[in-house]
């Protein structure tokens, strides 16, 4: 009797539904350094996870030492029912110099210039009103481009949480290089809008 009750249970137990994975979605961003954006995102609430690449040009494979034609981009996973499409887009435009076309503070060339990229026409129409809000907001041209996603090629482990692994020498960088002073100077009171702890 009692083996066929423990049978049962464990009968019963191998057909009970598992709790389902959160749906999650995603958006490839270029705002320069990746180490800064990646470090950024992970303190955006609903963001799940972030990743440091390379997108945007044709090479296959590129490397941090041959990357030509590609940005230094950051895969941002995100949870839908926490935030959105639309929400990180305008925080990430309040993380950068979006008037800036030569790349990002102390970092030049192509490879930092800033990009938001698009999966479906909805989200397209949506990065393009919060480029053209920001536009308005700080009464000059937002020369941030606005492009079909492409594919994603994963940086190098020692760039991945690299704001973790070298907090010194990361702090010193982003100092150094300006990114907070000038993303103040350029959004005053909204400047990191949505980025928690800043």
């Amino acid at each position: 009797m009692i083996r066929a009750l423990v049978a049962l249970a464990l009968a019963s137990a191998a057909f009970s539904p598992l709790p389902a994975m959160a749906e999650t979605r995603s958006l490839i961003i270029a705002g320069g350094c990746f180490w800064c954006v990646e470090k950024d995102f992970d303190h955006v609430p609903g963001v799940v996870s972030t990743t440091s690449g390379y997108s945007g040009g044709t090479m296959e494979n590129p490397t941090y030492r041959n990357h030509e034609g590609h940005r230094e981009v950051v895969l941002v996973e995100y949870d839908p029912a926490k935030t959105d499409y639309a929400t990180l887009v305008n925080v990430f435009f309040h993380s950068i110099d979006p008037t800036d076309a030569g790349g990002q503070f102390c970092d030049r060339g192509h490879s930092y210039t800033t990009a938001v990229t698009y999966t479906t026409d909805e989200e397209k129409a949506a990065a393009e009103k919060v480029k053209a809000d920001a536009g308005s907001a700080l009464n000059q041209p937002v020369v941030t481009a606005i492009e079909k996603a492409g594919p994603f090629w994963k940086a190098e482990d020692y760039h991945q949480d690299y704001y973790r692994k070298n907090p010194i020498r990361y702090a010193y960088y982003r100092s150094g290089c300006g990114r907070d002073a000038r993303v103040e100077q350029v959004w005053g009171m909204a400047a990191h809008q949505g980025i928690e702890g800043m």
